[in-house]
């Protein structure tokens, strides 16, 4: 039995549909998910689901009775009080689980940046993660990505109107990226596999090395009208969020965050990218996603 969380998020539903997709002989799924109507009618008939938040220790106790492998994810939290606090809530109850259930192999979503990062906010946040889930000594695979390229289209009403990307990341500098998709099918062979041992990160990057301004001229390019980027400050990113109703922790994770990835590179050229479980270059994403987003 696999158990994945945020089966309605991003990559929570990529990696349910690619474990669906494996065909018979694959383990069985099961869900934990607050609302169940969030489910795709074909996803819903073809799963079992638990409702409730995987940070409840009893709902993530039931959902794990009887599954040898968990797919895991912390969901974003705007409006927690402490970033830290709440990584440490949902971390402390799969460990919980780990320890009483007999799950053998957990497969996260973590980040780019381990030995590197420091004080990074979300990045720090989630490395932390990763230590105390590997303590339990469970079979460990963090799948660890740098920037999503789906983050771009948090700014498609911008640049479809005003030819305009707000950028915090250097525009001179190489921010590397990778897709949803990558992640997903990334964590799903993972999950699928049951001869891996021990602990190790995955990293998933895409095969650009573009920065900002030259992801601005490949939208430009795809879209077919002009698109440039618009350098902000990480202070004028944490005053949109909490224009938007997110705490000051995460306001101030997310600029921390910012920050450190300017400063220490961790996104950067010295990464190198990985074709085998990160394919799909920035381009093919713009063409597949991106464009019929604006146009919609």
């Amino acid at each position: 039995m696999i158990v994945v969380t945020t089966p309605t998020g991003q990559i929570g539903r990529e990696v349910v549909a690619r474990l669906l997709d494996a065909g018979e002989g694959s383990a069985p799924v099961r869900v934990v998910v607050r609302d169940p109507a969030g489910l795709a009618p074909a996803v819903r008939d073809r799963v079992e689901v638990v409702q409730g938040s995987h940070a409840d220790p009893a709902v993530l106790k039931e959902a794990c009775q009887g599954a040898d492998r968990v797919f895991w994810l912390v969901p974003p939290t705007p409006a927690a009080e402490s970033v830290e606090g709440n990584f440490a809530h949902f971390t402390e109850s799969l460990c919980q689980v780990i320890a009483a259930q007999g799950v053998e192999r957990v497969v996260s979503v973590s980040t780019l940046g381990r030995g590197v990062a420091k004080n990074a906010g979300l990045i720090s946040a989630s490395l932390a993660m990763d230590e105390t889930i590997a303590a339990t000594g469970v079979h460990y695979r963090a799948v660890c990505p740098p920037s999503l390229m789906e983050n771009t289209l948090r700014h498609v009403a911008s640049i479809r109107d005003e030819g305009v990307w707000p950028a915090v990341s250097a525009a001179d500098r190489v921010l590397r990226t990778c897709a949803v998709r990558d992640v997903g099918a990334t964590a799903a062979r993972l999950l699928l596999d049951d001869s891996w041992t021990g602990y190790a990160d995955v990293p998933v990057v895409g095969p650009d090395a573009l920065t900002p301004d030259g992801m601005a001229q490949v939208v430009s390019e795809v879209l077919g009208r002009p698109v440039r980027t618009r350098q902000i400050t990480s202070a004028d990113q944490k005053a949109t969020l909490l224009r938007f109703g997110a705490s000051e922790s995460w306001a101030q994770s997310v600029a921390d965050m910012m920050d450190a990835q300017n400063a220490q590179g961790f996104y950067g050229a010295a990464q190198p990218s990985t074709p085998d479980t990160a394919p799909t270059s920035f381009r093919q994403w713009c063409e597949e996603v991106l464009r019929p987003a604006a146009q919609s």
